[in-house]
């Protein structure tokens, strides 16, 4: 049981199994109190329960439908109101494994909704309080689709990539505020979320899936070394350092004056088109 003083709280979405529940253990032995957030309230009271009696620390519930604009509304209200928060986890989403002409929109949809808009908004309560008590974690998990969206359905590609853009953004604006900001890009991991997703995990090369247990604590090691981007299965780091600095030094090239010689556009036709609002 750990009585030592409370390094704060916690709050993570999606927290009732998989690698949400992962993580509520994990920062509940570093010395967090949790608020965990999920839609299944026994699933959730059973995790509460273990915890408490595992760790000594307080653990608190709160049953929530992030898909539900009111149930949503309650935890960015927490988020902005308890001073005792010091650490967000955005692990709530669901994926697709059906091609897009296979995929159901409503389900596509929803899916957006939660890993985009709920995530979003969610960040938006949290980091203004966090910056304001002089720093806080938003730990968001991405996935690697979002640097390789063929792999699975595209709507849950675009979503991650989404998640890996926002919190780049985030890093690149709060880091100097005493924020550290994390995108956790996980490969296949053994969950529930390839059933909810249509395709068994069972279905998959067992050399491709990782533990649960592995990747959360992969993720918090990746933390604790202070990245930005961590990648728990890259053997070499230097492999994302190499992507990330093409891409930078690809920035200062995005946007000019003329069109690039290789399309052969006239110059009377740049000319004319530069006098228009430029767009991004």
């Amino acid at each position: 049981m750990n009585t030592s003083t409370s390094q704060g709280t916690a709050l993570i979405t999606g927290a009732s199994s998989g690698i949400g529940a992962i993580y509520a253990d994990r920062l509940a032995r570093r010395g967090y109190d949790l608020i965990l957030v999920a839609r299944n309230q026994n699933r959730l009271e059973a995790l509460a329960a273990r915890l408490r009696d595992e760790t000594g620390r307080s653990v608190e519930i709160l049953p929530a439908d992030l898909n539900d604009d009111a149930d949503l509304r309650r935890v960015e209200t927490i988020l902005r109101t308890n001073t005792a928060i010091a650490v967000l986890v955005n692990n709530a989403g669901i994926g697709g494994a059906a091609p897009l002409l296979a995929s159901d929109i409503d389900a596509m949809d929803r899916m957006i909704r939660l890993n985009v808009l709920a995530l979003t908004r969610l960040t938006y309560a949290a980091a203004p309080a966090f910056v304001a008590r002089g720093g806080g974690t938003i730990i968001n998990i991405a996935s690697i689709v979002a640097i390789s969206p063929e792999m699975l359905n595209g709507v849950y590609g675009g979503t991650k990539a989404f998640v890996l853009a926002f919190s780049q953004s985030l890093h690149h604006e709060l880091s100097d505020k005493g924020m550290r900001i994390q995108a956790v890009l996980p490969g296949a991991t053994a969950t529930e979320f390839w059933d909810i997703a249509g395709l068994p995990v069972n279905n998959l090369p067992a050399e491709i899936v990782m533990s649960a247990q592995d990747l959360v604590d992969t993720a918090l090691a990746g933390l604790d070394q202070g990245e930005t981007v961590t990648i728990p299965s890259l053997e070499q780091k230097s492999e994302w350092d190499a992507y990330d600095a093409a891409r930078r030094a690809m920035a200062g090239k995005l946007s000019r004056t003329k069109p690039a010689t290789r399309y052969n556009v006239g110059s009377e036709k740049g000319s004319r088109d530069s006098r228009e609002p430029a767009q991004y």
